[in-house]
């Protein structure tokens, strides 16, 4: 499992991360969820390895993060962040082909193809990635980073996903954490950062709930994604609508009896 211990990271001694306890387990998918400035992306870059902790313990499986070689840390995660930035003119099937580099894979055509073809991206192949919309471009660097996970190992990894599906329509949205929960029977443990939080309610196993630095719940999706939590954590008025176990949950953010509070501002 990929697990974080008591987690503290400052900047300029403000606490962005507080004493974070997390837990990923191989087959499970765990959405974080929080609103802007809650240390959402701070706590993906540790446990990433992008950041390194000042405070606190994250193990890979058992062994400790900064005792990971880059590599050994590639096979065993793969990572993408919010925006991942193309500088030269190539083509997407090339920059999915990067995904094979540092986890030191052997090259497989087949490999590349299906994991282009999940994430509908096959027929952008021979394009070059700056021609792309923004939400070709991002399921391009979706398929990158599956491409470096995509061929099943007998020991657990984990995918790691900052707003994935930020520049995608519905539909593509809905596409791609599909593919992203299909790998759970692959033993990858997945964590996503998801704003939208009727996709984190019907593809999470887990939710974790994060303000201010703080993780203030944490558990199975139905037990957390409550109408009381989620306004503890928004500081605004969520519906929350079940159809029972193991079915979408429908959330509003306008309560039918309207007591939203309303924000003054008059344009000029």
């Amino acid at each position: 499992m990929l697990e974080a211990q008591n987690l503290h990271f400052c900047i300029k001694r403000r606490p962005i991360l507080d004493q974070a306890n997390i837990c990923i387990k191989a087959g499970e998918f765990t959405a974080v969820i929080g609103p802007n400035g809650a240390g959402k992306s701070t706590l993906f870059k540790l446990l990433s390895g992008e950041l390194s902790c000042q405070y606190g313990r994250i193990t890979y499986n058992g062994n400790r993060i900064r005792d990971l070689k880059t590599t050994q840390l590639a096979t065993l995660r793969a990572v993408m962040p919010q925006q991942s930035t193309v500088t030269f003119p190539f083509r997407a099937l090339e920059v999915v082909e990067l995904g094979l580099l540092l986890s030191k894979q052997s090259f497989c055509p087949t490999s590349i193809q299906e994991v282009m073809t999940a994430t509908s991206t096959w027929h952008l192949r021979d394009q070059q990635v700056d021609n792309l919309s923004g939400g070709e471009r991002q399921r391009v660097q979706l398929a990158r980073v599956l491409a470096q996970i995509w061929e099943a190992k007998p020991f657990p990894r984990y995918l790691l996903l900052d707003e994935p599906t930020s520049s995608m329509d519905i539909a593509q949205q809905h596409l791609v954490l599909q593919v992203v929960s299909q790998l759970k029977r692959r033993q990858i443990g997945i964590l996503a950062i998801l704003h939208d939080l009727n996709l984190a309610a019907n593809y999470a196993d887990k939710v974790v709930l994060l303000k201010n630095g703080t993780i203030l719940h944490q558990g199975p999706t139905e037990e957390i994604m409550t109408s009381q939590n989620l306004q503890q954590v928004f500081d605004y008025p969520i519906q929350v609508n079940s159809q029972g176990p193991h079915k979408p949950i429908f959330i509003s953010s306008l309560p039918t009896n309207r007591t939203a509070p309303m924000y003054n501002y008059k344009l000029a």
